[in-house]
């Protein structure tokens, strides 16, 4: 049971690192809300020669070119969705269908470095804004899918079929046109934690060598400070001939100071404090960070330790939500809803 816990709670806590390294770069870059953004200037203003998808097309891109190359998302404004509707462009211009669908939802938005934060847009609300939308044509949706067609719009195809399958019927297809938008947020969804996966899978590699985090080490650091804490139990009851051989196992002669000293140091701070830069906390005085190259660089390049790196690294693949319903399992906690 201590060596499940100990492991458990170890892969835990190095998996809520690896998450919260991810989440600080998505939110430093706003990953998320260009992803969103790049998704609506290719459905609503198309893609061609001349204006490329902003959708990354591969794993590199999501690293580069979406977080550091164009944003694809609005400009912040901090006044509300104008009363008075614009005017549908004439013909293409760019992001020109994009910008007046922001215009709709700009309620919802708070400036981020200039440019807008939202990250998701709620169905109900993109089924209003489109509605908004038709209503510059008079609530006209058969003049107002003329021009999309005519500004060569790739929405036009999606709210045609749901104009023919709505029959005429305006609250059949504003509810049509929410259920198809929830359907596309949830397929973007599924593409972004593709493309997350492999972030979490680079981040999980560098915090494994960055804490040389060997778990079979562990495993048997754990085994032998359980064996030290049995030992330390029996003097109670074995009485003077167990006191000897544990004042043997210390080199001290006293074996109070000893076995205060291995207690205070579990094996997971042992092990962590093998790390590229560790803290230490004396019994006296402030706590000091201090540098272990040396000793670090010695633990990756020996080859006896890669086979525990690569355990605790196929361990934080797993993620924090796997290892906390193993811990819940293990400890009888049960989570309240």
């Amino acid at each position: 049971m201590d060596l499940a816990l100990g492991l458990v709670v170890a892969f835990l806590l190095l998996s809520l690192l690896v998450s919260g390294l991810n989440e600080a770069f998505v939110r430093l870059l706003s990953i998320r809300s260009k992803f969103l953004w790049a998704y609506l200037r290719d459905t609503l203003d198309g893609v061609g020669e001349k204006s490329p998808s902003w959708l990354p097309a591969s794993v590199r891109d999501v690293l580069l070119a979406l977080p550091f190359g164009r944003d694809p998302r609005p400009r912040h404004s901090d006044k509300p969705a104008p009363a008075q509707l614009g005017e549908m462009p004439a013909a293409k211009t760019g992001d020109s269908m994009m910008n007046l669908l922001y215009e709709r939802v700009r309620e919802i938005d708070h400036a981020k470095r200039g440019r807008t934060s939202i990250a998701n847009i709620p169905p109900e609300r993109f089924s209003v804004a489109v509605m908004e939308l038709a209503a510059m044509e008079n609530g006209d949706i058969p003049e107002f899918l003329k021009k999309l067609q005519r500004i060569d719009s790739p929405l036009y195809g999606h709210l045609k079929g749901l104009w023919e399958s709505a029959q005429g019927d305006l609250d059949r297809f504003r509810k049509g046109v929410e259920s198809w938008f929830d359907g596309e947020m949830q397929r973007l969804s599924m593409l972004y934690r593709r493309y997350v996966k492999w972030v979490l899978a680079v981040l999980g590699l560098v915090v494994t060598l960055l804490f040389s985090m060997d778990g079979f080490e562990y495993a048997k650091t754990l085994l032998r400070d359980n064996a030290f804490r049995a030992s330390v139990t029996a003097v109670t009851e074995a009485g003077p001939d167990a006191y000897d051989e544990l004042r043997r196992q210390c080199t001290g002669g006293d074996p109070v100071p000893c076995v205060t000293e291995l207690l205070s140091e579990p094996a997971l701070v042992k092990v962590m404090g093998q790390a590229m830069v560790s803290v230490s906390i004396p019994a006296q005085g402030e706590p000091s960070v201090q540098g272990n190259l040396p000793v670090w660089w010695d633990r990756i390049t020996t080859p006896s330790h890669w086979p525990g790196f690569l355990l605790t690294y196929v361990a934080l693949l797993f993620g924090a939500p796997f290892w906390w319903d193993v811990f819940r399992r293990i400890t009888g906690i049960r989570s309240r809803r």
